[in-house]
C-alpha cells in the first residue's frame, strides 16, 4: 500500500496535467463534425496505454470510430482482467450554461471542470495510470486487456460486431468498468445492477408547409400541439407508463429487497435542495431511490418544432419532433419495448398527422453478482483505500455492453466507479473530483492483487 501511495504522491501532477490535455480534445461522438477530433482522442489513449507499458496496443478501425485495444499477460496460468471503458463523450449544449468552456478543462475547488471530466475519460485515465503504477512498481499482478471504445455515448453501435469477431484475444475472466459513481466520498458504494435503455425519435407531421397561424390556425392540426398532447397520453395521474404491454416483464422486488435498497443513505431535502426543487415528482408508491434504481421510466430528452429564433413569427409549423429514453429493468428487453412504444404512439395519433418512429440505440438491463470472487476483491479494495465497506447499489443509468459481454464473452462485469451523482455528467459544468481520480488510481492496483490472491486459493 506504501508503494502504491509513494508513485501516486511523486507522480499526481503530471497524471492530472495528461488528463487535461485528454479534455481538451473535443471527441463528441454523436456529432460527425467532431470526428478527427474523436480519431484524435483515441491516439492519445493509445500512446498512453503505450507508455504505460501495454503490449500489442491498435486501433481497432470499425465503420464508426476505432476502438483502443492493448494489451499486458505477464503469465497465462493467471486470471485475465479486461478493462472496459469510453473516450467519446456527451454533446457540451447547452454551451451557454458552462461557467468556462466545456474543452478548455479549469480546476476549481480540488475539481476538474470539463466535458468528460467524470463521463468517461477521467475514470478512463485512472485504469491507464493505475496500469502504469503496477508496471513501474513491478506489483502487476494480474493478465490485463484494454478495451476503450468511442461510441458508447451514442449506444456502442459497432462494439458488438467487433467482440463477435475478435473472441479469440478477448479471453479473460472478468470484465472492470469504471463508469458509474458512489455513494459519497465518505460512502464508497458499488453498482450492482443498471437499467437498460430504448431511446427513439419522432416524428409527427401535420400540412406539406409551415403556414400563416392567421390564416389556417384553428383549421389545421398544428404538429407541436398534437405531439404534446401525444406524449402526455403516455403517462397517468399516477405517473404510470401507459403503453400496454409495457410492464408485462418487469421483475419485481419483493418488500424485503426494496428495504434493503432504501437502507443507503439518502437525505430527500439534500437531494430538492441539491436540484433547487420544492418537491420530486415521480411513480406513486415508490421512494426516490426505487425511482431510479429499480423502476422503469419514460422521459422526453428534447423538443422542437416552428419558430424558435429571436423575436415573434406566427407559424403554424409542418413538423415537429421529440427525442424519448425510456430506461428498462429485469427483465424487460429493450426490442420489445421499443416496438410496443411505436405501435402506441402511432395508434394514438389523430388522422389529421403523420407520424414517424425512429428507433436510436437500445441497451439490456443487467443485475451483477455480489457473491463473486471479483466482487469480493473489489469490495475488500474499496474497503481498504475508503476505510469502509462499499454499499451495493442499483444504478439508474445504463451502461449496454454489461449484458452485451455477458452474452458474447460469457463474463461477468464488476461496475467500480469513483464518480458522484453531482459531477454534472451530461450536463454543463461536467466535473470530476481530484480527491476520486487519485482514489481511483489507488484502488484499482488492490482490486488486481486481491483478484489474484482469491483466486489462487
Amino acid at each position: 500500500m506504501e508503494k502504491i501511495k509513494n508513485y501516486i504522491d511523486q507522480n499526481k501532477d503530471r497524471f492530472i496535467a495528461e488528463l487535461m490535455e485528454m479534455l481538451r480534445i473535443p471527441s463528441v461522438s454523436a456529432d460527425s463534425k467532431y470526428k478527427a477530433d474523436v480519431l484524435r482522442t483515441a491516439e492519445f489513449v493509445k500512446k498512453s496505454l503505450e507508455a504505460a507499458g501495454a503490449d500489442k496496443v491498435e486501433l481497432c478501425h470499425t465503420s464508426g470510430h476505432p476502438i483502443v485495444y492493448g494489451e499486458k499477460i505477464i503469465d497465462p496460468a493467471l486470471p485475465t482482467v479486461i478493462v472496459y471503458g469510453h473516450y467519446d463523450v456527451q454533446p457540451p449544449d447547452p454551451m451557454e450554461l458552462w461557467d468556462s468552456p466545456p474543452f478548455e478543462p479549469v480546476i476549481k475547488d480540488e475539481k476538474i471542470y470539463a466535458r468528460g471530466a467524470c463521463d468517461d475519460k477521467g475514470q478512463v485515465f485512472m485504469h491507464i495510470k493505475a496500469f502504469e503504477l503496477m508496471m513501474k512498481t513491478n506489483s502487476l499482478s494480474c493478465n490485463v486487456r484494454f478495451m476503450i471504445e468511442g461510441e458508447e455515448e451514442v449506444g456502442s453501435t459497432n462494439l458488438g460486431k467487433w467482440i463477435h469477431e475478435n473472441k479469440a484475444r478477448l479471453k479473460g475472466d472478468v470484465i472492470l468498468i469504471s463508469d458509474t459513481s458512489i455513494i459519497a466520498n465518505d460512502i464508497p458504494s458499488i453498482d450492482v445492477g443498471l437499467r437498460g435503455l430504448s431511446y427513439v425519435e419522432v416524428e409527427v407531421t401535420g400540412p406539406n408547409r409551415d403556414l400563416h397561424s392567421g390564416v389556417y390556425g384553428g383549421a389545421v392540426a398544428n404538429p407541436i400541439t398534437v405531439l404534446c398532447e401525444m406524449i402526455a397520453k403516455m403517462k397517468d395521474e399516477n405517473n404510470h407508463i401507459t403503453i400496454p404491454g409495457f410492464y408485462d416483464d418487469v421483475l419485481t422486488l419483493t418488500q424485503g429487497e426494496r428495504d434493503e435498497l432504501n437502507k443507503a443513505p439518502f437525505s430527500l431535502d439534500e437531494y430538492k435542495k441539491d436540484l433547487a426543487v420544492a418537491d420530486v415528482l415521480g411513480e406513486k408508491g415508490y421512494t426516490t431511490l426505487e425511482r431510479t434504481g429499480i423502476r422503469p421510466t419514460f422521459e422526453l430528452n428534447g423538443i422542437w418544432g416552428g419558430y424558435i429564433g429571436e423575436g415573434a413569427k406566427t407559424v403554424l409549423p409542418g413538423k415537429a419532433y421529440a427525442k424519448i429514453s425510456m430506461r428498462l429493468v429485469p427483465n424487460q428487453g429493450s426490442d420489445k419495448i421499443t416496438k410496443l412504444f411505436a405501435d402506441y404512439f402511432t395508434s394514438i395519433a389523430p388522422s389529421s398527422v403523420k407520424v414517424k418512429v425512429t428507433p436510436h440505440h437500445g441497451g439490456e438491463p443487467v443485475v451483477t453478482p455480489t457473491d463473486s470472487i471479483a466482487f469480493k476483491a473489489a469490495s475488500n479494495a474499496m474497503e481498504t483505500t475508503f476505510g469502509k465497506k462499499p454499499i451495493p447499489t442499483r444504478g439508474g443509468g445504463s451502461i449496454p455492453i454489461v449484458a452485451l459481454f455477458e452474452k458474447e464473452l460469457g463474463l461477468k462485469s464488476v461496475l467500480m466507479g469513483f464518480g458522484l451523482d453531482s459531477d454534472l455528467i451530461h450536463s454543463p459544468n461536467e466535473h470530476y473530483g481530484i480527491f476520486n481520480f487519485l482514489k481511483g488510481i489507488e484502488t484499482i492496483p488492490l482490486f488486481f492483487s486481491n483478484y489474484a490472491e482469491m483466486n489462487s486459493k
